[in-house]
């Protein structure tokens, strides 16, 4: 998917001013991705084994973790897709739907997350903060 998918698809854009974040699931950070992230984003990948580490037990950090995912992953199951298809439909629907003042919300609260993170010195969130 990378090399066929999402690396050309970056030739529409200038890679000098993107940064490449990913978690670290082992499934993530083969030898072979790591090193072809590297070659595209150079000191802007955010990774396990990466340039940049990404922070352990860091899911409360990120709007795609502590969000996104939850949230498109129960509209989308909501029905019960039973075909491939129907899935796909369902994510597009659910994606297409999200709204920009949902958005704009869920970045205020991140940005909470961060003066959190930065008040604390980076000592891990007691408690999950929401502010919808």
């Amino acid at each position: 998917m990378i090399t066929n998918f999402f690396i050309p698809e970056l030739n529409n854009y200038d890679v000098q001013e993107l940064w490449f974040q990913q978690d670290g699931a082992t499934c993530h950070t083969a030898r072979a991705t790591i090193i072809l992230l590297k070659e595209t984003f150079g000191d802007r990948l955010i990774s396990r084994f990466g340039p940049v580490n990404w922070p352990p037990r860091s899911c409360d950090l990120t709007p795609l973790d502590y969000f996104l995912w939850g949230y498109v992953k129960s509209l989308v199951y909501a029905d019960k897709p039973q075909t491939l298809d129907h899935l796909e439909d369902n994510i597009r629907r659910v994606i297409a739907d999200i709204r920009p003042q949902m958005l704009e919300k869920v970045i205020e609260n991140w940005r909470s997350r961060l003066d959190y993170i930065r008040a604390s010195r980076g000592s891990p969130m007691p408690d999950i903060i929401f502010k919808m």
